[in-house]
This record gives C-alpha cells, structure tokens and sequence, in this order.
C-alpha cells in the first residue's frame, strides 16, 4: 500500500479535532485503524481518498469523514481540495454540494449512462477481482471510467455526473459517507444482487436508482 506523508498529517490532524470535541466516541481511520469509544458514537475517517492520484498529481483526491450513530450512518462529509468541492449528507435532510441541494440524474436508460468503477488492492491475488465485470460492461458498448476514489466515484454519482458505481473489496472508510450522500440524494445503494448494502460489505452497486435493475442484472445475472 502506498501511504503518502500527507495521508498521516492529515489524519493526525481530523482526528485531534474529533477527539477534542467528542472525546468520548470511537473512531475508525484508514491509518490508525479502530479506537476505543462509545460504541454508539463513532466517526469514519479517510484522510485521503485517492492516495496513489495524489502521489501522481493527479488531481482526483478527497478527504471522506462519516459519522455513524447507533450502527446508523447519519452524516457524511467529503472534501475535494482540486475543485474546492464540500459535499455534505445528513440522513433525512438530504445532500448538498457547497451548500446547494443535489440530486441524482434522471437518465434511464443505461445505454446512455455514465459507469464508474475501481479496481481494489487485492485485484491481483483474488479470482473475484471486477475485471470479468468491467469487460461485461465495456462489451456491451457502456461508457465506464475508473476515477481512482470511490469516495468521489459516489459522491459525483449522487450529483448526476455518473448514473452508476460498482465496486468490491472496499473498506468502511471508503464508502461511509459517499453512500449516505447517494441515498439522501434520492438514488439506490445495495449489493449487486440487490440486498441492503452496509458500509462493511465487500461489495457496492450505487446508481441513480433508474438504471439500478439493469446493472443488477449484469453484475448479479
């Protein structure tokens, strides 16, 4: 794993403030791993999203903070420094980019959708590595990108950049918040066969819930 000198700084840095303000919930950081806390308060922290990119100079990066309360997601911010964009989600209250309301698109048909995908860590030792997936859609004459954070993948997902997102092996720091902003936006989040997805499964399918029953089908046949 490529981990940057800035990914350290900046969780040093999230993770302080938590703890100053909250000092008595749990946390849960991509670096540091699990914290002791209250179970029912804990906060999800990736410092940075897109690390490889940012190492590259690529400018595709964001820092995902998600704060679950009673095993419930109930707030997701993601930062993207390069287009000084501040996604915002609370549950029932829906999301917000730079203080105005997002929606998901309303594009239905997936012959004219726009895909995102990644590709984890582990693609390379494992057998179920999306690969098959990807060339399934690409086959099928889809338009699919693979960004390189999934945080961001999600979040452009609930704004209508991208009418879907699919993916496997990620981790709860990757997702906690971009999957609260889908759901508050108005779009669907499951596992590829169409079960109740949690920030702890291996896999995600988040579209804009119009094109959700076709990706199913092609990611779940």
């Amino acid at each position: 794993d490529l981990v940057t000198e800035v990914d350290l700084l900046c969780e040093k840095e999230i993770l302080g403030r938590i703890r100053k303000q909250f000092p008595s919930h749990a946390l849960l950081a991509e670096e540091s791993g699990v914290s002791e806390g209250s179970a029912d308060h804990q906060w999800i922290v990736d410092p940075l999203d897109g690390t490889v990119n940012y190492a590259h100079g690529y400018p595709c990066y964001c820092v995902s903070i998600g704060y679950r309360q009673a095993g419930d997601m109930v707030l997701g911010v993601v930062y993207n420094p390069s287009l000084d964009e501040l996604f915002v989600a609370e549950k029932g209250k829906g999301a917000t980019l730079n203080a105005k309301p997002i929606r998901v698109s309303a594009v239905t048909n997936l012959k004219k959708s726009l895909l995102v995908t990644g590709f984890a860590y582990e693609a390379h030792n494992v057998n179920d590595n999306n690969l098959d997936h990807f060339a399934n859609f690409i086959q099928g004459g889809h338009a699919v990108r693979r960004a390189g954070s999934a945080a961001l993948d999600l979040c452009y997902t609930a704004m209508g950049r991208f009418e879907g997102f699919w993916e496997l092996y990620l981790n709860p720091w990757d997702v906690a918040a971009g999957m609260l902003m889908v759901r508050e936006a108005g779009g669907q989040v499951t596992r590829f066969d169409g079960s109740p997805s949690d920030i702890d499964d291996k896999e995600i399918l988040a579209t804009n819930g119009h094109v959700h029953p076709a990706m199913m089908g092609m990611l779940s046949p």
